[in-house]
């Protein structure tokens, strides 16, 4: 076997293989065969070596000081190359940013996420800072990556694909614009869009974009370089989902109710309630000021702060009020947070028979996803500047997944 391996057509046959499955079929980039040839000069024709790196190694023989500085760097450059390839392509190190996963996961942690499940995600932005996402340490706005060369979103073949129940690590859809203020106000961490939303209310929608750029800096981020989430999937495509009176819906069956499920509830009180016995009671998120408060908190707990002698009243929160802030941001959909949908997950490969009363919930991945230029006119939909009549007495686009 030693002397197998100390052929160097072995070691070219053996390396080529690997590098075939791994950067040519599992990636399904042709272009990547451009590297067999290196390898072949690498163990077989060595002609880089023989006309230019050898010139190193004589350096490294007659200076010691050299040999020295060059162990580090060579150390450095291949321990750099090897994590880059490991965060990249098989698991990567992330924190909690929110508390919506309270009982099951908590704000500040850490959690090594395996992108082999599901597939790596191939990088739109391959020229960046080494171990560092979307910006320099130490500043907000300073970019850690160069446009110059951008790729198109494409993710590689994963282990399984997303099920019900699983939870996932995944770039904020809102991410794609960052707000970041030129005052004192308003403060940072504001969604562009429903910072936009609300100026355009207050000052029509020419003005208020206006005036939306000149209290705030907008960065443009691209999809590998937005804000990471992590959530638990409850609807995958095909679905649909729906949401009434907290209750969860997926293809009109209900679903159950987790065990580390929290929702708001209001109480009201006889006497004020102490951090104390917030604390005692696993209640982790509250507020208010006597005899009212908020509470958030699972149904098991609820039912035994339900049963305190102080406790006056218990009410579970039913947002029953819509807004432009919940999804589709359109005020012809009288949807919450609490009373949802009914919402269909697209399908990959499924044409969706657009019309303008459907159009607000498909608009965003049209235009910002698929990259397509979306116009209405006349109460027709043009897509890319094609639009469909079939004659049924509604204006229809299909629009294929």
């Amino acid at each position: 076997m030693r002397n197998i391996w100390r052929n160097k057509w072995f070691k070219f046959s053996l390396v080529s293989v690997i590098y075939i499955l791994l950067c040519v079929v599992w990636t399904g980039n042709l272009w990547m065969l451009l590297g067999l040839p290196i390898i072949y000069d690498i163990y077989i024709s060595r002609l880089f070596y023989k006309y230019i790196w050898h010139y190193n190694d004589l350096l490294c023989e007659r200076y010691p000081l050299y040999k020295s500085i060059w162990g580090w760097i060579d150390a450095i450059l291949w321990a750099t190359i090897a994590a880059t390839l490991l965060h990249l392509f098989v698991f990567q190190l992330y924190k909690v940013p929110t508390s919506s996963m309270e009982r099951t996961i908590l704000i500040g942690d850490y959690l090594y996420v395996s992108k082999l499940t599901y597939g790596p995600q191939v990088p739109n932005t391959p020229i960046a800072m080494p171990f560092v996402f979307n910006t320099m340490p130490g500043s907000d706005t300073k970019k850690s990556y160069c446009e110059a060369i951008q790729w198109d979103y494409h993710r590689l073949k994963g282990l399984k694909s997303i099920e019900r129940g699983d939870v996932v690590v995944f770039n904020y859809p809102e991410g794609d614009s960052v707000l970041m203020p030129k005052r004192l106000y308003p403060t940072p961490g504001a969604s562009y869009y429903d910072a936009l939303r609300s100026y355009q209310q207050n000052y029509g929608t020419t003005e208020g974009r206006k005036r939306l750029y000149e209290d705030y800096d907008v960065i443009a981020r691209p999809v590998d370089k937005r804000e990471n989430y992590i959530k638990r999937c409850v609807a995958i495509p095909g679905d649909k989902i729906k949401i009434d009176g907290t209750k969860l819906y997926i293809n009109g069956v209900e679903q159950p109710t987790l065990p580390t499920q929290q929702h708001i509830y209001f109480a009201q009180s006889s006497a004020p309630l102490t951090e104390y016995a917030m604390r005692k009671a696993d209640i982790r998120e509250w507020g208010g000021n006597a005899p009212y408060y908020y509470l958030t908190m699972t149904d098991q707990i609820a039912e035994r702060v339900g049963k305190m002698s102080n406790i006056e009243s218990l009410t579970k929160y039913n947002n029953t009020e819509s807004g432009l802030e919940f999804f589709p941001n359109n005020a012809a959909y009288n949807w919450t947070q609490d009373n949802f949908g009914e919402l269909w997950v697209p399908q990959k490969g499924t044409t969706i028979a657009l019309s303008t009363q459907n159009l607000p919930l498909y608009r965003r991945i049209i235009e910002k996803y698929e990259g397509h230029n979306l116009e209405v006119k006349d109460d027709v939909i043009y897509i890319d500047g094609v639009a469909t009549d079939k004659g049924s007495g509604e204006k229809l686009s299909p629009f294929k997944c």
